[in-house]
């Protein structure tokens, strides 16, 4: 912006001494006029070369134009496009100023005043209705520069509301994400472990139980070091990070936890948007985790179908009513949709996304966890 600055000053400057722009300008006074001389040109060029510094040091422009102006007037030299300087010296005092706001306009009424008594002693034959009228036009130039800085300090405490927001709506949603992550896979190696103990008559079970237990917790971190690497990872950066799993292998890592899980898949997905295809896998994962929390051993079913415009997602857990496995289902359906990060998180991802959610209790017996996600992120 000084650069900016200095470029005007330069140009209005050259604008000052240029034909016809030369000789229209303000005048104040009505004094005799006296020819030009080098003396003018100096005070003239005092109402145009500060203007380099108007929004650095606005108070600095105004003193030094103002001064400028007033005496170019009090010696009754001719009409100059500088001392249009003091128009653009007050409207940068009511834009820029950052300090002593009400102090730089008290000052500058005090010079006016000086200056009007010194007109006047001059034998100016302006009445006062004249000097309360430029006053007034001097003024106004000064009010447009506060509505403008007014309006400027609107707008940047709005993108810093803005910001925050933002800030906030992401770190709900990494919340959302670590549950996620830690849950499901805290969840598989505790299942894992807890089946691990009754396997000690069979060595090569336990060996691939720990097997399966040293899986899921290298797929823990690989999700975790994902995470990061989104927080770190700004703009298209962020858009180019992998994915943090695949569907296939989150099954056969709930199948080695000991949960009958079948996968169905129909149709081909489309070429969908990173936050789409993770919410897909968040969906399913969310809902394993709980399988395997509350319905332990029972049939799962994961069926994924594919259109061009959306992907819905089913996963579901039997049980029969009345039975073991049903009430621990309906204990886990309470709880996470009434308050839990789980399916509450998951119900907001993809209703941000422009889908549709549901969770519940089946009547026969068993839970249900249903999402639609468009293809393109929003419906």
């Amino acid at each position: 912006m000084a650069t900016r600055d200095r470029e005007f000053a330069v140009v209005f400057t050259v604008l000052s001494f240029a034909e016809p722009l030369a000789r229209i300008g303000a005048q104040f006074g009505d004094l005799p006029t006296h020819r030009a001389s080098a003396a003018g040109v100096l005070w003239a060029l005092g109402q145009a070369l500060p203007l380099a510094v108007r929004t650095r040091w606005p108070t600095v422009c105004l003193a030094a134009v103002g001064i400028s102006f007033a005496v170019h007037e009090c010696l009754g030299y001719p009409p100059t496009f500088a001392s249009l300087g003091l128009y653009i010296a007050l409207y940068s005092v009511g834009a820029h100023q950052q300090h002593h706001r009400q102090a730089a306009p008290l000052a500058a009424t005090g010079g006016y005043l000086v200056f009007g008594v010194t007109l006047h002693a001059l034998g100016s034959p302006n009445t006062w209705t004249d000097f309360v009228v430029f006053y007034v036009a001097l003024t106004a130039m000064w009010s447009l520069g506060a509505v403008v800085r007014g309006r400027r300090a609107h707008e940047a405490e709005r993108r810093r509301l803005s910001a925050q927001a933002a800030i906030a709506e992401e770190r709900s949603r990494m919340a959302r994400e670590l549950h996620d992550v830690v849950t499901h896979h805290v969840t598989a190696m505790v299942v894992q472990a807890g089946a691990a103990q009754y396997l000690t008559a069979s060595p090569d079970r336990v060996g691939r139980a720990l097997e399966a237990i040293t899986g899921t917790g290298r797929t823990a971190l690989a999700e975790l070091r994902f995470l990061l690497d989104v927080l770190e990872a700004t703009g298209e950066s962020a858009s180019r990070a992998p994915m943090p799993g695949r569907l296939p292998g989150l099954v056969e890592q709930a199948r080695a936890g000991g949960q009958p899980i079948e996968l169905v898949e129909d149709g081909e997905p489309a070429d969908t948007a990173t936050n789409v295809r993770l919410a897909t896998y968040r969906v399913v994962q969310e809902s394993l985790t709980n399988a395997a929390k509350y319905a332990a051993g029972e049939r799962t079913l994961v069926r994924l179908a594919h259109t061009p415009a959306w992907t819905d997602v089913e996963v579901t857990t039997a049980g029969t009513a009345g039975g073991a496995a049903d009430a621990p289902a309906l204990r886990h359906g309470g709880a996470h949709v009434s308050g839990g990060r789980g399916l509450t998180g998951l119900r907001e991802r993809v209703e941000m996304l422009g889908g549709e959610f549901a969770a519940g209790p089946l009547q026969e017996g068993g839970f249900r966890v249903y999402a639609r996600i468009p293809a393109g992120g929003a419906a």
